[in-house]
């Protein structure tokens, strides 16, 4: 195949890829997030479902992790809430680990034109610290550790870097325990009629978070110096 076929055959997958975010956002990603919003509804249909309402819960995580746009901490309260603090944090690291490596093989295949369907140049450019290959495992585990940090962007960006399937399987599946679980123990508190303890565990993950995201911000800005 030559230069300009692959080119033309990568632009094709490309917008192939667009058109069906697009689509399946519409149809799929609205009412997934507006009925997982009705808790009772959610933990009653989980109820009656079964085992296939936990593989149908997976495969919801896997389609959020994939489609950047649609937020996960919804998914993880309603994993809390339908499944308990454990089995809501075990079903969203599955799928979130799925569909972390679904992205990362299609980031390994198509490169960075895959990542602009999603975020801007600029988004992009200010992660170039991952690019340092000496640390670049360290950091990204630390990034994928603190609650608060665009997960959706460093999945999508780590396809990028050197970093190897098994290093970023074990990243994946082990550095965002932390900020999984901070979201399901508050669920999990909301379908045990907590509320007290709810408010206080999602008030401890809001700080959490924002000192994440002030950490990420200071490495960002430092690295672009």
């Amino acid at each position: 195949m030559t230069e300009r076929s692959k080119k033309i055959v990568s632009a094709l997958v490309i917008a192939a890829f667009i058109l069906f975010c697009a689509v399946v956002g519409w149809f799929i990603g609205r009412p997934l997030i507006r009925f997982v919003g009705e808790p009772e509804q959610f933990r009653s249909w989980v109820q009656q479902s079964g085992v296939w309402g936990m593989v149908a819960f997976v495969g919801m995580t896997v389609f959020q992790v994939i489609i950047a746009f649609v937020p996960g901490e919804p998914l993880e309260i309603g994993a809390g809430y339908a499944f308990g603090a454990f089995w809501g944090t075990v079903l969203c690291i599955i799928g979130i680990t799925i569909g972390s490596l679904i992205v990362f093989l299609l980031v390994r295949t198509l490169g960075v034109k895959l990542l602009e369907v999603f975020f801007t140049y600029e988004k992009i450019k200010s992660l170039k610290f991952l690019q340092n290959e000496k640390k670049v495992a360290l950091v990204t585990f630390f990034l994928f550790f603190l609650p608060g940090t665009p997960k959706d962007l460093l999945t999508y960006f780590v396809g990028l870097t050197k970093i190897d399937f098994k290093g970023f399987l074990f990243i994946v599946a082990v550095a965002r325990i932390p900020s999984v679980i901070t979201s399901t123990i508050g669920g999990s508190l909301l379908g045990n009629e907590k509320y007290i303890l709810a408010v206080i565990a999602f008030g401890l993950t809001l700080i959490i978070s924002a000192v994440g995201w002030l950490v990420y911000n200071r490495i960002s800005k430092k690295n672009k110096e």
